[in-house]
């Protein structure tokens, strides 16, 4: 990424390499946050908004990522805390008609999943676990971004996995149990 840092700050990050190098991940944490693929990707334009309007300010270049993190993490606390103030006055389709999936298409997706059971937990668990697990920050990158201590990481990680591991758990037990549908005997004579 070429960079230009100045006494005041960042003066040039190529904004089109920046919006390719972390497009992706910042798009994956805000799904993981928000699950919704639409919500997901206004959070990232939020960001990269945030970030044409404020990335200046930013003195230290190497803090970039966590800049982008972060300001994705409160975008979503902030639309979090303005959803439970305010009630939708549009119903939700997806909760009228729930998605229908083929069973084969189930078992094909592991990592779809551990997504899923991922989405499950509670969000003070998931964020941590998202950052870690799937975005592979430290433990201090992800005390930055949530504004939470490093044993508060640390903490929520743990539980985090736990909670993980007994949802995952309860799921390939229920898979376990399958039901085999009935065929029509051919008649014979």
């Amino acid at each position: 990424m070429s960079e230009a840092a100045t006494d005041e700050g960042v003066s040039e990050i190529d904004q089109e390499e920046l919006v390719e190098r972390y497009y992706q991940p910042l798009y994956h944490f805000g799904l993981s946050l928000s699950r919704n693929e639409a919500d997901a990707s206004d959070l990232v334009q939020q960001t990269f908004y945030k970030w044409a309007a404020k990335g200046h300010q930013l003195r230290d270049v190497s803090k970039v990522k966590t800049w982008l993190f972060t300001t994705l993490y409160r975008a979503f606390i902030s639309r979090k805390r303005m959803d439970e103030r305010f009630v939708a006055s549009d119903e939700n389709p997806e909760l009228i008609e729930p998605l229908q999936v083929q069973p084969a298409v189930v078992e094909a997706l592991d990592g779809a999943t551990v997504l899923q059971a991922l989405s499950r937990l509670e969000e003070r668990y998931r964020a941590p676990v998202t950052l870690f697990y799937l975005q592979q920050h430290s433990y201090r990158e992800i005390a930055e971004i949530l504004e939470i201590p490093v044993g508060t990481v640390m903490s929520r990680l743990s539980r985090g996995k736990s909670e993980l591991r007994t949802i995952l758990t309860v799921s390939a037990e229920r898979s376990q149990t399958k039901i085999v549908p009935m065929t029509r005997k051919e008649n014979r004579g």
